[in-house]
């Protein structure tokens, strides 16, 4: 769901179900604030100046602060997905989120690319038991045998890790899907996508080289604008 319910909490519901309307598994939320992601500054690293970003003129807090899912949308949006008889589950970015989502008895984690070098938030979600799933945007070989190896050592057993290209949209060429292969035999566990693109087509591709799981940002429409809109898929 990523922040496309544009801080309606009727709107993540709306998604919810339309996403178990379309066949979908499962719905990710994401666990944070603006102000345990980020300060509230609005110049140098703090400010995308980037034109070819999406969210060029925004301060990282700003963006946060739109983009969040308020935390006591959560046991309502959870509720409903089980209703639906989809898995619901998120991506906590500190620890007073794995504790927050511990509380609500949630089915797995997610680690966001971002913080797939995190390993004291790692090793806090590693010691819940529960499946973890990691996106490996932006780490080298090196980091994720340090990122798995924490997770096996805390007491993860369940791992899928998914290729992940952090651009926003990315394209079928920077996809690079023959990784998925070579993830699978270097370390033994589950590989999916994690999949920026635009449509299905590369998602599709994904599982031809062996991907078990596929992310997609999910919105109710394009047309209606949220924060991720650009390069989410919508109901089918």
């Amino acid at each position: 769901m990523s922040g496309n319910h544009n801080q309606s909490l009727e709107r993540a519901i709306e998604i919810v179900e339309a996403a178990a309307a379309s066949g979908a598994h499962a719905i990710k939320l994401q666990t944070y604030t603006a102000d345990t992601m980020t300060l509230p500054i609005a110049t140098g690293e703090f400010f995308i100046d980037d034109e070819r970003s999406l969210w060029h003129g925004k301060s990282l807090h700003d963006l946060y602060r739109i983009a969040y899912t308020p935390w006591e949308w959560h046991a309502p949006i959870i509720a409903r997905a089980g209703e639906l008889g989809l898995i619901a589950f998120s991506t906590p970015f500190d620890d007073t989120s794995v504790e927050f989502l511990e509380a609500l008895d949630t089915t797995g984690y997610k680690i966001a690319s971002f913080e797939n070098a995190d390993l004291p938030l790692i090793r806090k979600v590693a010691a819940t038991g529960k499946p973890v799933i990691v996106s490996t945007g932006m780490a080298t070989l090196a980091e994720l045998d340090e990122t798995v190896r924490t997770l096996r050592e805390g007491g993860c057993d369940d791992i899928v890790l998914l290729k992940c290209t952090s651009t926003y949209p990315a394209t079928p060429q920077n996809s690079h899907l023959r990784t998925i292969p070579h993830l699978r035999d270097l370390f033994g566990c589950e590989v999916g996508l994690s999949d920026h693109t635009h449509g299905i087509g590369v998602g599709i591709a994904a599982v031809a080289f062996g991907a078990t799981v596929i992310e997609k940002h999910f919105t109710l429409s394009r047309a209606e604008g949220g924060v991720d809109s650009a390069f989410s898929v919508g109901p089918y």
